[in-house]
């Protein structure tokens, strides 16, 4: 060879971005399915001594996901999970702290880019997100003194 002739190197990087975005997309599933996975019963299994302090009661409804007047923040988390969305509000009875719930659903994004010059480069991207949508909404548990008071159930 001369070093007068061209000489490239080639290489088909389609086939090792096709197995690396396959495996971005699948441990991106594998991480949301995990995400989505909290149940009544996995959070009273991380919090047990919490729940068994509750009455009898209480504790048949938290394990079924539901919520009652009258209830206390640790009763509420552990039947329907952390809040989307938390915000304070005031009326004549005083100040209210209100939890507003998402039904949850994975949304995904898909990028592609290349770039070419000097050093030509190939990326890939996945977006996965479990962010509630306004639109979404499902119920607001309003608490006044730390104590459930009110319970709107969105009907969509």
């Amino acid at each position: 060879m001369s070093i007068l002739e061209p000489h490239f190197i080639s290489a088909n990087i389609f086939p090792t971005m096709r197995s690396t975005f396959v495996s971005i997309v699948l441990g991106t599933l594998t991480l949301l399915a995990a995400g989505c996975a909290s149940t009544p019963q996995d959070r009273i299994s991380k919090d047990r001594q919490t729940f068994t302090s509750f009455p009898s009661e209480v504790q048949r409804k938290v394990s079924a996901g539901q919520v009652d007047v009258g209830f206390t923040e640790p009763m509420v988390t552990l039947a329907l999970g952390k809040p989307g969305k938390r915000f304070m509000r005031a009326d004549a009875a005083g100040e209210s702290e209100v939890w507003v719930y998402y039904k949850s659903q994975p949304r995904f994004g898909f990028g592609f880019g290349m770039s070419s010059g000097g050093y030509g480069g190939v990326s890939t991207g996945v977006a996965v997100s479990t962010a509630g949508n306004p639109d979404d909404e499902t119920s607001r548990i309003v608490f006044h003194d730390g104590k459930v008071t009110e319970i709107e159930l969105i009907k969509h």
